[in-house]
């Protein structure tokens, strides 16, 4: 990883719930509105936010856990901003806290661990994965 990350740094983007947003199991909408699914996605894109400047082009980051607890709804045509914020960082691991709110409104909250692994670790590993 380059230097320059640190803890309490942040990233942000933003989404319309739209459609395909909705909680849905085998094409079939459970619910009209933001799927805890689609919350996680964007957890993990505001969390690749932070990493992106600083990983080396033999690097990329993966997915190592995330933590997730989905306490409102959003319905289609809501604006939900979702914030990551740098907590910890060890080694190769980027710990972030997540916040996805809606006009003040908390809609989930979580964390993300992404892992930094040299592009040809990762190769390594899904090779192995796959032949099992």
């Amino acid at each position: 990883m380059k230097p320059g990350m640190r803890e309490g740094q942040s990233a942000a983007i933003q989404t319309e719930v739209a459609s395909e947003m909705f909680a849905q199991f085998g094409g079939e909408v459970v619910h009209p509105t933001f799927s805890t699914v689609s919350l996680v996605y964007y957890m993990e894109w505001a969390s690749r936010k932070i990493i992106l400047p600083y990983l080396e082009d033999s690097e990329e980051g993966m997915g190592g856990a995330v933590s997730v607890k989905h306490v409102s709804p959003a319905p289609e045509g809501v604006t939900i901003d979702i914030t990551a914020t740098v907590t910890a960082i060890k080694r190769n691991i980027v710990v972030t806290e997540v916040v996805a709110e809606s006009d003040g409104n908390i809609i989930g909250t979580g964390e993300v661990k992404q892992v930094i692994l040299p592009k040809v670790k990762i190769r390594e590993i899904l090779r192995v994965e796959n032949k099992t």
